[in-house]
């Protein structure tokens, strides 16, 4: 499965980008919601989206917003360095927000397995 890991702060990203290549999952990077969209469009077979809640010009929040305004319907996991509850809240529609801390290693894996077998 491949997986678009949005983040402003690269050495976030490519951390990100690591613990899910260790799970078995091809990756794409993207600095920010701009290229992400442009990755979208750019490569084939994207399945799930992993993306920086604070990045500058458009929030990870805003680039899901976007994409499901365009009928974009790709599953989206927020990360965070706040406390998720919150984002959960002002939108549902999130398949999952995850605290970015020391526990994303397992728990990213645990919520795209989550994710995707809901979205199954």
């Amino acid at each position: 499965m491949k997986i678009l890991v949005v983040d402003d702060d690269a050495l976030a990203g490519e951390m990100t980008a690591a613990v899910l290549e260790d799970a078995g999952y091809g990756i794409v990077l993207a600095e920010n919601a701009i290229e992400a969209m442009e990755k979208l469009n750019d490569e084939a077979g994207i399945a799930l989206i992993v993306s920086d809640m604070n990045m500058p010009m458009v929030s990870g929040i805003d680039l899901f917003r976007d994409l499901r305004e365009q009928g974009v319907d790709i599953p989206f996991i927020l990360l965070t360095g706040d406390a998720p509850g919150p984002l959960k809240a002002a939108e549902p529609r999130l398949d999952d927000c995850l605290t970015k801390d020391f526990t994303l290693e397992t728990s990213l894996i645990q919520s795209i397995n989550a994710v995707m077998a809901r979205r199954a």
